[in-house]
């Protein structure tokens, strides 16, 4: 009789507790929520085997099917839950000012000047205005801001 099969044997239901614990570890280490759901599977077997005794051949069986159930309802679950998303400008400070407007308060003269934004001063091109005027991000070439004048308001 070989080690392994001593091992198994002789540590029982506990086992599945080891393997289903070795799995977890292993979705700490290689994320991506894969060996999360049989290690989970493990454990569960693992309970069972504790409360009933089962042949291992069972609970190979249920192993297997508890994996493909766990593995479905957290896809389901992440699905879901990945639909709500975050912020796609989180790092791009600058895309998330294209469309709101702005007044200058310097002038934008030879298509280049400058524009104050709460705390940050921007670097802008567009048509010459004079400081006081209202400009819209049109959009974003490197760091600079492409700014369009806002008509005035009547």
């Amino acid at each position: 009789m070989s080690i392994v099969e001593r091992l198994v044997l002789e540590l029982g239901p506990w086992i599945w507790w080891i393997v289903g614990l070795l799995l977890l570890g292993l979705e700490v280490l290689a994320p991506g929520t894969f060996f999360l759901w049989f290690g989970l599977a493990a454990i569960i077997v693992g309970t069972l085997a504790i409360v009933v005794d089962i042949p291992w051949q069972l609970a190979l069986v249920l192993f297997g099917v508890l994996s493909v159930a766990s593995m479905i309802a957290g896809r389901m679950v992440m699905s879901r839950k990945g639909n709500e998303g975050g912020d796609p400008n989180l790092n791009r400070r600058a895309d998330r000012l294209i469309g709101r407007e702005f007044t200058l308060a310097a002038p934008i003269s030879n298509g280049e000047g400058t524009v104050r934004i709460d705390d940050t001063v921007w670097r802008v091109s567009g048509p010459d205005c004079p400081a006081g005027s209202r400009i819209a991000i049109a959009g974003v070439d490197g760091a600079t801001l492409v700014a369009a004048p806002v008509p005035p308001r009547t």
